[in-house]
């Protein structure tokens, strides 16, 4: 497997949210590029849920077997610092010191409709506005500080943001979400120019409607949007936008730091 594709080959990545959808795609690229792989998920049965796998580690097993790397597969609640320091502590230990860092956990708890819309300015619940709040730029906060000493230290390394094109458009029905994400793109911006003087990138990727299983089981989407080429016009197939990861981590990417990429087809058109 060692050959010039693989450009990452000895480097380790911890991706978190890679039991499915659009984390496992990112995990999945990395590995191809010859990475070990840290492969984080909240729920051991988390890729079972929207039919994307059975459990975590087996989901950890087969992209260390298809792309021929190592991977260790960690569980955590991100929401708890100790959870946090605790899985970064294991990757290091199982895989080396973590050169890239992919934190996609998050989204929105009201998806599935398991809980009241978190967005629904008359119902809303405290609980569920602080969930996600927590889940989306308190995560991002405590991953990236406990990431980003080993990387200063060493005078290397990336971390890529998962944002999302809700923070740059208002949404009545998104209100919470998209403040959340909007801060996680600032929280971006920031540490990008803290870890400046010390080699380290910070980006952020901000997907628009993406057909992961999530995104298809949890809503119905229009038929005409769902063709595969010949418009932008559409929604993105989970591969369009984890393809944007090898860019961010990978040598084409060494002196692009603080920004956002709207991987959207062009949904929206203006300055960041």
């Amino acid at each position: 497997m060692a050959d010039s594709t693989r450009l990452l080959s000895g480097q380790t990545a911890l991706v978190t949210g890679a039991g499915r959808g659009l984390g496992r795609a990112f995990a999945e690229q990395l590995a191809a590029l010859g990475c070990q792989i840290g492969v984080h998920g909240m729920r051991e049965h988390g890729p079972s849920e929207y039919g994307e796998g059975t459990t975590l580690t087996d989901t950890a097993k087969a992209i260390g077997e298809t792309h021929g790397v190592k991977t260790h597969r960690v569980l955590a609640d991100l929401t708890k610092p100790e959870d946090v320091q605790r899985i970064v502590a294991e990757v290091t230990s199982e895989l080396g010191p973590i050169d890239i860092l992919v934190h996609n956990a998050g989204g929105d708890i009201a998806a599935a409709g398991g809980k009241p819309n978190p967005n629904d300015s008359v119902n809303i619940k405290p609980e569920d506005v602080r969930s996600v709040l927590e889940r989306n730029l308190l995560t991002t906060v405590y991953i990236c500080q406990a990431v980003a000493s080993g990387m200063m230290e060493r005078k290397q390394g990336r971390i890529i943001t998962i944002s999302s094109i809700a923070a740059f458009k208002g949404n009545a029905n998104s209100a919470i979400y998209s403040t959340a994400k909007a801060g996680v793109v600032e929280y971006t911006r920031c540490l990008a120019e803290q870890l400046r003087p010390h080699n380290v990138n910070v980006n952020t990727l901000a997907p628009g409607d993406t057909r992961t299983g999530r995104y298809l089981g949890t809503r119905q989407a229009d038929p005409n949007k769902l063709m595969e080429g010949g418009t932008l016009d559409r929604i993105a197939l989970v591969d369009e936008v984890a393809r944007v990861i090898r860019f961010f981590a990978g040598p084409d990417g060494a002196f692009v730091s603080g920004q956002v990429l709207r991987v959207d087809g062009g949904s929206q058109i203006w300055p960041a």
